[in-house]
């Protein structure tokens, strides 16, 4: 079961400017309300109507009573730009700013409230007030299309609610083998997330106090049970659970003033030597219950992995972009790749750490790439542990948000499809399949330095991730689209 993210409570609160009647912001109001319940949006609807700046401060009042913490401001007719950008400036928490259109032509006296005017002047002194609100598309719209916009908006807000709570807790430094992890982590601040940096010295101490822990032989059985015929090496489990109980209460013990919390932790070479097994089935684990733990000391895979959770509500994992498809493996399956042209392709791969809910089929197996390194000529031992085999065919979704060397975000997403054909290889893989990846892998990927590791969503919330970003303050944004893949900052998913 999915834990570890925000509950959306949404609220809304019409704005009127003062020489049109304040009536007409207060009937479209109702109306969008109406709409919402219709379409199962939960919405608390303030009863004020902000006109002045003494309606924010009664406005923020219900909103905090009622336990809003994403608001959507309403321009019911023109809207007063003073007082309804204040609104959003003082309410703590992700806003949008929405847009009345005119319902009939039978009604252009009275009835007409210019908010396709007044959104103009609000956008202005959303810009004098240094706010990034979400601004729909076309942000205009009739009760029905408005209710709409809001339903996109929960998925969005619930993104920034949650890294705005969060704590990334780290364990080990970041490995010279992989210098891609080594991003700074000053962006994350100004995002407002806390990093809490230990050393693998304070996670083996934990572990050890774990040591015949009474709940460990219930975590076995939990893990017995998911694994059913998978279980290829049960052995292992005790130390596995031993391993995810550490996790949660560190988890539990550390997360201090934030809400939600997540770990990029070191899982090699030493891991297994000391600890004597490879995490990869507890961190898929974790993963299912929305607590990403990415491998390396990864932490804007972490990251990443945990913004696909928010934006879904759905377990996701962190994968390579690993290795191309054999040009016989595309022959042999041309029915199944439809028009996918060869370049399009890749494999998506970990040594075992995806949720078991995407998995076509999963085994506990070991580690065959460590096995070479740790203890080649021997029977698996320290390298048992990880949760392996095909990952579901169906949608998904990449994504990577990532700090420049000189401090800047940048992000990209892409969409595309797991296909149903066999990998026939090791870990938790899957053929993957992206319109223009390979435009995408040289000139997002390569041309602005992204590493090997990329979060999966398994759907497409391309939407939801760019606006995501956009209302994070992300400075540069990519996507693929097979007409240019050269866009920046400009919404593609219309």
């Amino acid at each position: 079961m999915i834990q570890n993210i925000p509950e959306v409570k949404l609220g809304i609160v019409a704005v009127s400017r003062d020489c049109f009647p304040v009536t007409l912001s207060e009937r479209r109001r109702q109306a969008v309300v109406e709409w919402c319940k219709r379409l199962g949006i939960n919405i608390f609807e303030a009863k004020t109507t902000v006109e002045n700046e003494n309606d924010v401060l009664k406005a923020l009042d219900e909103l905090k009573a009622a336990g809003v913490n994403a608001l959507v401001v309403y321009l019911g007719n023109f809207g007063p730009e003073g007082p309804e950008t204040m609104l959003a400036q003082k309410f703590d928490g992700p806003s949008m700013f929405v847009a009345a259109a005119e319902e009939t032509q039978e009604n252009l006296f009275d009835g007409r409230g210019d908010a396709y005017c007044g959104m103009l002047n609000a956008s202005y002194n959303i810009g004098l007030r240094k706010l990034n609100p979400y601004i729909p598309e076309y942000p205009v719209g009739e009760a029905e299309e408005v209710a709409n916009m809001i339903a996109h908006f929960v998925d969005v807000a619930r993104v920034v609610i949650g890294v705005k709570n969060l704590k990334i807790f780290s364990f080990g430094p970041r490995p010279q083998d992989f210098l891609a992890c080594n991003a700074p982590i000053k962006p994350l601040y100004d995002l407002g997330i806390e990093i809490m940096e230990n050393s693998e010295l304070d996670l083996f101490e934990a572990f050890n106090n774990h040591k015949d822990d009474p709940r460990i032989p219930e975590i076995v059985k939990q893990m017995q049970d998911e694994l059913g015929t998978g279980n290829k090496h049960p052995g292992i489990l005790p130390k596995l659970a031993q391993y995810e109980l550490t996790l949660m209460d560190w988890y539990e013990k550390y997360r201090g003033s934030c809400k939600f919390a997540i770990f990029a932790n070191k899982c090699w070479p030493a891991f297994q030597t000391q600890f004597g097994f490879v995490p990869c089935y507890v961190n898929a684990r974790l993963a299912s219950r929305g607590i990403p733990v990415a491998c390396e000391v990864d932490i804007y895979g972490a990251l990443s992995e945990y913004i696909v959770t928010l934006a879904t509500q759905l377990p996701a994992t962190i994968l390579d972009i690993n290795n191309t498809v054999p040009k016989d493996m595309y022959e042999a399956n041309k029915d199944k790749f439809k028009d996918y042209k060869l370049t399009d392709l890749f494999m998506g791969f970990h040594c075992g750490n995806t949720p078991i809910c995407h998995m076509k089929y999963a085994e506990m197996r070991y580690q065959l790439i460590m096995h070479r390194l740790l203890e080649p000529d021997k029977e698996p031992d320290i390298t048992r542990g990880t949760l392996e085999g095909a990952i579901k065919p169906g949608e998904i979704t990449i994504f990577r948000l990532q700090s420049t060397a000189d401090c800047l975000l940048r992000s990209y997403v892409a969409q595309g499809e797991v296909i149903d054909v066999d990998p026939r290889s090791f870990g938790g893989i899957g053929v993957f399949a992206i319109k223009e990846m390979g435009r995408f892998y040289r000139y997002v990927l390569i041309q602005k330095r992204f590493p090997h590791h990329t979060a999966v969503a398994f759907k497409h919330i391309g939407k939801v991730l760019f606006d995501a970003m956009k209302m994070l303050g992300v400075d540069d944004i990519s996507f693929n689209q097979p007409a240019n893949m050269l866009y920046k900052n400009e919404n593609p998913f219309k």
